[in-house]
């Protein structure tokens, strides 16, 4: 029997008496660790909490991955931790979480980040990835090295396999696994494209943050976002793509101060 919820696994940096806190999410087949020097950064400032979604990084496996779900662990950590508004930084699959929690859970968060993601149905584009990962024997499998040979036939791009990699380690039995919940992921990934469960348009501070050579976020997105986060603004990173975070973590990160300085000042 697979959990289906449970305490999701995160780390925390800064002062847990600062007066404002963070939770940051990270997207599709990632982990806290994608997001930790961002964390780094803002936890000068800020509690800073990096959590990993269910069915990854070292979260607890389920089945099922509906929005109401998603968005469900993240309020259950807010109230672990005894919180009662966060602001809350999302990117890809992490926006599209947080996007749902601010839209289903407003009075709780005080003010939001989404990293290079929109509120809408997305087209499938994780043919490759997924197959490539499902012909992976794990069983047989020598190293990182034969690992990345065998995914180079399905997936072109070191960057976007070497993320994958990150994934992959050895259980207590010595045996090559993924840390992420494959099958999950591969059941679940059509409702994953779907926009964000919302129950209304979310009125707080938004920040959509777009890497430049990222398709995330096109002009025809936009109206979907205005109408969804009426309150929000859109800031593009020069030269970055869809890990605008990893590619131009100086820029992103400066970005993600100058909103939460501003919408998180004591009034």
């Amino acid at each position: 029997m697979i959990q289906e919820s449970g305490p999701l696994y995160y780390q925390q940096l800064g002062d847990r008496n600062a007066r404002h806190s963070l939770i940051l999410l990270h997207g599709l087949f990632g982990m806290s660790d994608n997001l930790m020097a961002l964390a780094k950064s803002l936890a000068e400032t800020y509690c800073v909490y990096v959590a990993d979604l269910r069915n990854h990084g070292r979260s607890f496996h389920a089945d099922h991955m509906e929005w109401s779900q998603l968005a469900g662990d993240i309020l259950a950590l807010i109230d672990e931790l005894g919180l009662e508004t966060v602001g809350l930084l999302g990117h890809s699959l992490g926006g599209k979480v947080a996007m749902s929690l601010a839209g289903c859970y407003p009075q709780r968060v005080s003010a939001l980040v989404v990293a290079d993601i929109a509120p809408v149905e997305y087209p499938v584009h994780h043919q490759a990835v997924l197959a490539g990962l499902q012909s992976l024997d794990l069983v047989s499998l020598g190293g990182r090295k034969q690992a990345d040979t065998h995914l180079a036939l399905s997936i072109d791009d070191l960057g976007v396999r070497q993320f994958l990699l990150k994934n992959l380690y050895k259980n207590a039995q010595g045996d090559y696994t993924w840390r992420f919940n494959l099958d999950a992921l591969v059941s679940n990934y059509d409702a994953l494209r779907t926009a964000p469960e919302m129950t209304a348009p979310y009125q707080g501070a938004t920040l959509f943050i777009k890497g430049e050579n990222s398709q995330y976020i096109t002009r025809e997105y936009q109206s979907a976002i205005k109408t969804a986060f009426p309150v929000s603004q859109f800031k593009m990173i020069q030269g970055a793509g869809h890990w605008l975070h990893a590619e131009k973590p100086v820029a992103f990160a400066k970005l993600v101060k100058r909103f939460f300085e501003r919408e998180l000042t004591v009034g």
